[in-house]
């Protein structure tokens, strides 16, 4: 399956706001219009890019993208009032299911906004949350995403009871039966919300001996970290000669895997994880709840930052993954950067070699151009790999824990 791509046409003004119609490639989807303010900060037609293509991978089909300028949000509906009303007709005009805004609402602001609109709302977040809970997979990713989204309602039920104010008891009364359903579903929500911390703990201590038990065989053991849809999976299939589930889509892989790689050049196997992808203001909820999964970056003794070398904004996808490894206690780690997609540079774009070293934040740090595509940089990635391995610990021999005598090219799973 290909990544959705929001191929855009058609740019004018509607009334105040700067509209770009977007051809419909999906008839079938509900269709929603996409809302960017511009606070003047830099990158912003590229993350209003970024939203059509999440929404795209929940299933929605953009039809607009409507953008305006303000210096501060409005704060009872982010973008005010007349422009509230503009997106309302524009909304009618294009039979719109839902409307989507790239920054993070308030609940009042969502619930001020859906009155106003008379449409379902939704921000960047619940997107997110909304592609994690398609794809998760497995028992952790589902729990894991299953405690965010519970805690993003958490702060939200106001806005679903809305419909029940007209019953609240008049003045000098208590309350109504619309207050006391938002009650009775906190309490509901904050239990869920500590079964589900209880179960997932248990998977926590799990994923805790597996890694004490992978220590305990001495191995070298490497993450695949990214901005999502950097190729991390195709990379880790081509490394391990696996099948893990990779395609060219925003969060296709949720859950992490581990397997074995034989490295014949330094004699001796390393424990290979692809994890989780990143994306620009990944919920503080996702991050939490993801917490056990990203600590497997945390605790490796290597890095290999996926990056794609083809994507124009490469630069600010990789400063995003620095600042969630910040946040999760691992920029400390050792890291190899590794430009995948090597295949899609232009001649002008193709490094003079493959391998170097950069700069980063006042370090040099190691640099590898691949395409996990057509195997191109691959030696020279496996080469970079036995240094390292080498460096941490001695060669092993046939005996030793990880050595695959039948086939050391194969790896085997071992989460």
């Amino acid at each position: 399956m290909s990544a959705p791509r929001a191929t855009t046409k058609v740019v004018r003004t509607f009334g105040s706001l700067r509209l770009t119609e977007i051809p419909v490639a999906d008839a079938a989807a509900a269709s929603a219009i996409l809302v960017g303010v511009d606070f003047g900060l830099p990158h912003f037609d590229a993350e209003l890019e970024e939203l059509g293509l999440l929404a795209q991978t929940a299933g929605l089909q953009p039809v607009a993208r409507v953008t305006c300028k303000r210096k501060a949000p409005d704060a009872a509906l982010f973008i005010g009032s007349g422009k509230a009303e503009e997106i309302k007709l524009l909304a009618r005009m294009h039979k719109a299911s839902e409307v989507l805004f790239d920054q993070a609402l308030s609940p009042a602001q969502q619930r001020n906004l859906e009155r106003a609109l008379e449409l379902p709302v939704n921000d960047r977040t619940m997107l997110i949350l909304t592609i994690f809970s398609q794809r998760a997979r497995s028992h952790e990713g589902k729990l894991q995403v299953e405690l965010a989204r519970l805690q993003y309602l958490s702060t939200r039920l106001v806005r679903r009871w809305s419909h029940l104010e007209r019953q609240r008891g008049g003045i000098g009364t208590r309350g109504g039966p619309g207050e006391r359903q938002i009650e009775l579903d906190r309490r509901m929500i904050g239990e869920s919300i500590k079964r589900t911390r209880e179960r997932l703990s248990k998977v926590v201590r799990q994923r805790g001996t597996q890694r004490r038990q992978r220590e305990r065989r001495d191995a070298f053991t490497i993450s695949l970290v990214g901005y999502t849809n950097a190729g991390k999976s195709s990379l880790f299939n081509a490394m391990v000669k696996a099948r893990a589930y990779a395609a060219d889509q925003l969060f296709a892989t949720l859950d992490t895997t581990t397997r074995q790689l034989y490295l014949g050049e330094a004699g001796r196997s390393v424990s290979l994880s692809d994890t989780v992808g990143f994306i620009r203001d990944l919920p503080h909820g996702l991050v939490d709840a993801f917490r056990a999964t990203l600590q497997e970056a945390a605790d490796a003794d290597l890095l290999l930052h996926v990056i794609d070398a083809s994507n124009p904004h490469h630069p600010e996808q990789m400063e995003e993954v620095r600042r969630v490894l910040a946040d999760i206690g691992a920029d400390e780690v050792p890291m190899l950067l590794v430009f995948n997609k090597l295949d899609a540079l232009t001649p002008e774009q193709r490094p003079l070699q493959l391998a170097d070293t950069v700069e980063v934040d006042g370090r040099q740090i190691g640099r590898v151009f691949v395409s996990a595509r057509t195997g191109e940089g691959m030696p020279a990635l496996r080469a970079e790999l036995a240094r390292r391995a080498e460096q941490i610990a001695p060669a092993q021999g046939p005996d030793s824990p990880g050595y695959d005598e039948a086939d050391p090219r194969f790896g085997t799973i071992v989460r």
